[in-house]
């Protein structure tokens, strides 16, 4: 669990975030796969270990490092709690450990990983205080996001949402398909409400929100309830109405804290 001390670390380290969002400007990807697919890998070659290691290109080599651990973290090949083995995945990525501490780094920023003084770094266990903080916030953010889109997004901006809301429709019945759609959706709503920081801020909220998975939409009925919040938002966002938009985004926020508690 994040204790007092371990949380104030990942909050005062949150400018790590942003110094490697100016980097390497990966906001318009936020809303593709973050499978090890995506890294752009070279050829394989054999680990101390004897395993298959992926051969990582020399350009910001510590950021394709975060991002393979990344996507190990949200596969729960490493789960919450624990330990993370520097040695050992250095080894098994054929990387020497330097890029892979600064790796960690970009993750502690992230809330993904919490560094504990003398102990290492842990993937981080989310309790229910940071799930009820990440949801308080998000649902302030994206609300105030929706009221922005209904106010000012062009006809063709509100088309975009329709139709990925439209794939959303048709995902129904595969949660895990409609579990990224819907992250799909709420980013680029937030891509449309066009302001960075804000956008910067959910993407990693939402990264430590997937830390408690999405055991919600698996609950009998929140799928079908998740589905008709999107159905009345996107009827106020039609609509062009700005208060009702911002009304509803955040009851969807409510509602899906009360399915994941």
């Amino acid at each position: 669990m994040l204790d007092g001390t371990e949380f104030y670390f990942v909050i005062h380290n949150y400018e790590l975030s942003f110094l490697g969002f100016a980097y390497n400007h990966h906001m318009p990807a936020l809303v593709e796969s973050t499978s090890p697919a995506n890294l752009q890998l070279g050829t394989a070659s054999v680990s101390p270990v004897g395993r298959t290691a992926p051969k990582f290109s020399q350009q910001a080599l510590y950021e394709q490092v975060a991002e393979q651990l990344r996507s190990q973290i949200f596969q729960r090949e490493l789960a919450p709690g624990d330990w993370i083995d520097e040695l050992k995945i250095a080894q098994e990525l054929g990387i020497s450990r330097t890029p892979l501490r600064e790796a960690l780094k970009v993750l502690a920023a992230e809330g993904l990983v919490t560094m504990k003084v003398r102990r290492g770094a842990y993937v981080t266990e989310v309790n229910e205080k940071d799930l009820r903080d990440v949801y308080h916030l998000l649902g302030l953010l994206e609300s105030d996001a929706a009221a922005e889109v209904a106010k000012q997004a062009p006809p063709e901006a509100i088309d975009q949402l329709n139709a990925l809301h439209h794939q959303l429709e048709g995902s129904a019945g595969d949660a895990e398909a409609f579990f990224v759609l819907n992250e799909q959706f709420h980013l680029l709503l937030l891509e449309l409400a066009n302001n960075r920081w804000r956008l910067q801020m959910v993407a990693d909220l939402r990264k430590v929100m997937k830390l408690n998975r999405h055991h919600s939409l698996f609950k009998e009925g929140r799928l079908a309830d998740s589905l008709q919040e999107h159905r009345d938002l996107m009827a106020a966002l039609n609509q062009g109405n700005a208060a009702a938009a911002r009304q509803r985004m955040l009851a969807h926020f409510v509602n899906g804290l009360k399915a994941a508690g």
